[in-house]
């Protein structure tokens, strides 16, 4: 690519400053138009970033020199927003999770075969440099036979809610921290550790605040290949994210400083990834440079390259899904006291919904 690709923004709030922020540092793309409903919130962003504020949707979508949209909407407004934006002919890059629900977020990535775009979802974590080292030690055997995986991601958010926040609401942050923290390492433990195919999970209600959500939650995890997982989050305690990987020559642990989570070209400087080999100690612990990288810059060059190439990336619609769908499988699997749920029943019930859904409205 000789010149960035470009590409609009649709939904202006604080994490549409953050991706546009991050498109700054990039030569292969560049955001170009900016859409809200709000007259005002579009005019404050054009005068922040210099990004030009579309009147409407529809004008975005009719600019040939547009290849890409992408969505920092509200979960609740990916699919109608994703198929309009499909259906002009345009790539679709949106923020995780896919969609609000699975069946919605199965219709999205519909919309590739039906249109002939691609679907990139935000699931950034998975590029974070300590995580892709992880899956290169993984990849050239340096860990041996993968057995068991462990990871937490957990922060104080429960603390803070009050009935006028979405996330105090079952309905819009179902399982507290499990669909809105968890989810980021469901997808990372799939990316390292390959098809998962069954979740069980528990989880409890403790923050003073009263919300309705649950803000606890633990959730076990069985592989393809019979490893084994667990991911944790726990929503009133301070900013966490990190991720052991346990094989039969070594493992290795990798932990960043969650206040650095909106500027990620920094994590490097206060990240910490080790390998520990063989029958060695912590002690004996091998400290690995983080590499310097910057994972929402990353993303955003990946869907630069789905636009060009028209091919699907790392990032894809099909991995969007398996992310929500270990969400959905916990939270059946908490109403059945922790019975394990198979990841492929949850998929296959939400297609032949999807599919019910569309022979009734034809």
């Amino acid at each position: 690519m000789t010149e960035p690709v470009k590409v609009g923004i649709v939904g202006l709030g604080r994490w549409a400053k953050v991706l546009t922020r991050a498109s700054r540092n990039s030569d292969k793309l560049a955001i170009v138009s900016g859409y809200s409903r709000t007259a005002d919130k579009r005019d404050a962003f054009a005068k922040e970033f210099g990004v030009a504020a579309a009147p409407d949707l529809a004008a975005m979508l009719a600019d040939p020199a547009i290849r890409g949209v992408i969505l920092t909407v509200p979960n609740e407004q990916h699919l109608p927003v994703a198929s309009e934006v499909a259906r002009a002919g345009k790539h679709v890059y949106t923020e995780k999770p896919i969609a609000s629900t699975l069946e919605e977020g199965l219709e999205i990535e519909a919309l590739e075969r039906r249109h002939g775009v691609t679907v990139t979802v935000g699931h950034s974590a998975r590029l974070m440099a300590g995580i892709r080292t992880i899956r290169d030690a993984i990849d050239a055997g340096e860990l041996g036979r993968v057995a068991f995986m462990e990871a937490n991601f957990s922060n104080e958010r429960a603390l803070e809610l009050n009935p006028s926040t979405w996330r105090w609401y079952k309905a819009r942050a179902p399982g507290g921290p499990l669909s809105q923290l968890a989810i980021h390492q469901f997808d990372v433990l799939h990316y390292l550790g390959g098809e998962i195919v069954e979740a069980s999970s528990m989880a409890s209600k403790l923050s003073p605040v009263g919300a309705e959500v649950d803000d606890q939650s633990m959730t076990t995890l069985r592989f393809a290949d019979g490893k084994l997982g667990y991911v944790g989050s726990c929503w009133t305690s301070p900013g966490i994210f990190a991720v052991r990987v346990f094989g039969a020559k070594g493992l290795m642990h990798y932990e960043i400083d969650f206040g650095t989570w909106d500027t990620p070209d920094k994590l490097h400087l206060t990240s910490t990834l080790y390998i520990q080999r063989g029958k060695n100690g912590y002690g004996k612990r091998e400290e690995i440079k983080v590499p310097e990288s910057d994972m929402f810059r990353a993303e955003l060059e990946m869907f630069a390259e789905s636009c060009i190439s028209g091919r699907s990336n790392l990032l894809n619609a099909r991995n969007g899904n398996v992310a929500v769908a270990v969400v959905y499988a916990a939270l059946r699997s908490i109403e059945r006291n922790g019975a394990s749920v198979r990841i492929a029943d949850v998929i296959e019930e939400a297609r032949k919904r999807v599919t019910e859904r569309n022979i009734h409205v034809a």
